[in-house]
């Protein structure tokens, strides 16, 4: 599910852009992508890696999850996944946070199906 899609130029944010519109607005000097998913669907995640020009391995990471943390260089972009721990009622539960990152672009995609811990 998409939480947010923006443009920022010169550090203030330009506007909400549509998702069909990524690969204009990477390509524009001074300008700054960021798009925010959760629980991303494979059909979300092959619309990100056309409009941002993603590694396929990195992608086929992401639609998998329960990855180990990691950073992986593709090119010049990073693919990052990190855990998250949370307390729900008493509980530990673990979830994930994959990011694509490169110069122009952040891609954040969290995993709401969190995993019980200890």
């Amino acid at each position: 599910m998409l939480i947010n899609c923006v443009a920022y130029q010169d550090g203030k944010k330009l506007a909400d852009i549509p998702v069909e519109d990524i690969s204009e607005y990477v390509e524009k000097p001074e300008t700054f992508v960021w798009v925010a998913l959760r629980d991303a669907q494979p059909d979300e995640l092959a619309t990100m890696k056309h409009e941002f020009g993603l590694h396929e391995l990195a992608v086929e990471d992401a639609s998998r999850g329960h990855q180990r943390p990691k950073i992986e260089e593709y090119g010049d972009s990073l693919f990052v996944v990190v855990k998250t721990i949370e307390c729900r009622d008493g509980d530990v539960a673990i979830g994930e946070v994959d990011m694509f990152v490169g110069d122009s672009y952040v891609l954040s995609s969290r995993d709401g199906h969190s995993q019980q811990g200890f």
